[in-house]
């Protein structure tokens, strides 16, 4: 029996629609931000890829040739094809431009709990404004929309300024050594690191910026920077905002990718493998033939906001009305079922040619109400309404049975 690929996941109607609600609440506070929906191809140049993150990156993606030679790759994220999009179909469109996404993204990689080979983002990026009240809203909607979809999340703000400031006289790959060491936490290290480095001091002072909770102080550590007027126009605007937050200049994770304010958010039932969404702002234009424009955006892991989530997620269940009729019945059964879908309800017909008793055997296994349509309903016009939950049975006019059924599904 075939089995589905390792690292992808089917989901089955319950699952679905729980997803699919999580989802519209995203995307609705995307419209009310301003942020309109884009989509990219899912597969990509693969040098769109590499020309980002290297090389290094291939043996953790789907990378194939076409018949063509083209060597192409399923997208392991989407915000470099936005860009692309960006420069190919928008670049002269007025700024800054507000947009979004939910897609699938590939990545050839462990599978675990929350993290798989397929598994999809929501996103949101920023293109063309460059101040504190972009980088702020950024995050406002970032929160907001955690917040509406009711994810339970500790967000961290930071800016790399500070941190790039303090290893600024450090030869890249040694810069990479030591973000690594405070990506991880790992301080002991660190101080190993930096001792061998002649730069001893150097790991208290990194060691010490990790644990500001301030701007006034991390600013101690690094002194004034031309960067301190914005950072603090953001933070400011973040509390106007009502933003819960926290500050974390020890972010290291993406400094050859991000230029300035970074944030991270990470839901509190996860364990270890707890971050949910990661953003910052960038300059990525250039690099693939366009200006050189300020962007901001952030992506959320999808996969682990539902996991998070658990059955906290379910959709209030539907009101389902199933109808059951002779044959003599049938015809007035279409009009009956075809009036309940019409005022929003679902209702299901029997495609078996079971008998009546066998109907509404099957009804009481799946709907909340049973609509029934013999002869004497044909010809009074009426219907014959149960409610398969407490067993009650009346005859009412298909109006009265839409209104109550109606009424049920409110509560």
């Amino acid at each position: 029996m075939l089995q589905k690929p390792r690292g992808t996941r089917d989901f089955l109607p319950d699952e679905m629609e729980a997803r699919r609600s999580v989802e519209w609440r995203m995307r609705e506070v995307g419209r009310r931000w301003g942020y309109r929906e884009v989509c990219t191809p899912e597969f990509e140049d693969l040098e769109l890829f590499t020309m980002r993150s290297g090389e290094g990156i291939i043996g953790e993606m789907y990378v194939f040739e076409d018949k063509g030679g083209r060597k192409l790759a399923l997208r392991p994220e989407i915000t470099a094809a936005v860009i692309r999009m960006y420069i190919n179909e928008a670049k002269v469109a007025p700024k800054p431009l507000r947009w979004c996404y939910f897609a699938d993204c590939f990545r050839y990689e462990r599978p675990q709990k929350g993290r798989y080979r397929q598994f999809w983002q929501f996103g949101v990026e920023l293109i063309g404004a460059d101040s504190a009240m972009a980088d702020a809203e950024i995050i406002m909607v970032a929160s907001e929309m955690l917040t509406t979809a009711g994810v339970r999340f500790d967000l961290k703000v930071g800016h790399l300024a500070l941190m790039r400031n303090l290893i600024a006289d450090l030869e890249p790959a040694d810069q990479r050594k030591v973000r690594a060491h405070l990506d991880k936490r790992e301080f002991d290290s660190l101080r190993e690191t930096l001792a061998a480095m002649g730069k001893p001091d150097l790991a208290q002072s990194l060691i010490s910026l990790v644990e500001c909770r301030t701007l006034k102080e991390a600013l101690t550590i690094t002194g004034d920077l031309p960067e301190s007027k914005r950072i603090e126009q953001t933070l400011a605007a973040l509390d106007a905002y009502g933003v819960q937050y926290s500050l974390n200049f020890g972010i290291a994770r993406g400094l050859d990718y991000y230029t300035g304010i970074v944030f991270e958010a990470f839901a509190d039932n996860l364990g270890a493998e707890n971050q949910i969404l990661g953003g910052g702002t960038y300059r990525l234009a250039h690099l693939f033939g366009g200006d050189d424009v300020a962007s901001c955006g952030f992506a959320i892991g999808f996969d682990r906001v539902m996991v998070s989530l658990g059955e906290s997620s379910r959709p209030r269940q539907e009101t389902i009305v199933g109808i059951v009729c002779t044959d003599e019945g049938r015809a007035r059964a279409l009009e009956v079922s075809r009036a309940f879908r019409s005022a929003g309800i679902r209702a299901e017909m029997d495609l078996m040619e079971r008998g009546l008793g066998a109907q509404l055997a099957h009804a009481s296994k799946t709907a909340d109400f049973a609509v029934v349509i013999g002869k004497r309903e044909t010809e009074s016009g009426e219907v014959t309404l149960k409610n398969l939950k407490t067993g009650e049975q009346k005859s009412l006019d298909l109006a009265a049975a839409i209104a109550e059924v109606g009424a049920h599904g409110a509560r």
